[in-house]
């Protein structure tokens, strides 16, 4: 696989340079930005395929900067950040942000992230066009990378859709936790197992407003299933 293009969003200079060495060393290519707005500026102009977000910016909260790129483009965003409560990584989440690190993090640890996400790109990429998904007043086209409620597109985080796709391919069955956060984190993490419940929660919120129907059923301490609808 080609290497994606990363921009790495980080004020404190020690970090920077300690990621960009490391996505060097690996061969990726990336650029980088010390603050909110070269940040936009950078996503908007160089179009990256993967942004790495540090939330606490001199000039902008990162979750504003979420915001704004999710209002343009899907970009994958991983969040590294010194904010480790959980209602800091809601925020992000919800926001529209794809992963959350928390500081001081293994390079270990965001190499395979960015594997799991640039295999998850690429796999968007070869998606059949022609392969269609209906349950219900639902529908996923699965070429065109979107999902509809009746005649509404559903605005969602490549992870969000990317928890659907899975739940839709595998209607009626139980998918655990750890199977869902191996396909899309490549690991199981405590951290991804948090990460996994408030995207399933934003999941079912989209899915799930002022609807009658219920398409996502949890299965307490297992996992999550697909409820087949008429």
């Amino acid at each position: 696989m080609n290497k994606p293009l990363i921009l790495v969003v980080e004020d404190d200079s020690t970090v920077r340079n300690l990621i960009t060495t490391t996505l060097k060393s690996n061969d990726y290519r990336y650029i980088s930005a010390p603050n909110g707005e070269s940040a936009i500026s950078n996503a908007s102009s160089q179009q990256p395929d993967i942004v790495l977000l540090d939330l606490g910016l001199p000039d902008m909260d990162g979750v504003e900067i979420i915001k704004r790129i999710r209002s343009w483009s899907q970009i994958p965003i991983i969040v590294i950040s010194a904010r480790s409560e959980d209602a800091d990584k809601i925020a992000a989440l919800d926001a529209g942000a794809d992963d959350y690190l928390t500081k001081p993090f293994s390079v270990a640890e965001l190499l395979a992230r960015l594997r799991v996400t640039q295999r998850r790109l690429a796999a968007l990429g070869n998606t059949n066009a022609e392969s269609v998904f209906r349950n219900g007043k639902l529908t996923i086209d699965y070429g065109a990378g979107c999902a509809y409620l009746e005649d509404s597109s559903l605005k969602l985080t490549p992870t969000e859709y990317k928890i659907l796709c899975l739940l839709a391919k595998n209607a009626g069955k139980v998918l655990t936790h750890t199977y869902l956060t191996d396909k899309i984190w490549g690991s199981s993490w405590e951290s991804d197992m948090a990460s996994l419940r408030v995207h399933m929660a934003t999941l079912r919120k989209k899915l799930e407003k002022n609807q009658d129907t219920q398409y996502i059923q949890t299965h307490i301490g297992i996992g999550y299933r697909m409820l087949k609808n008429e």
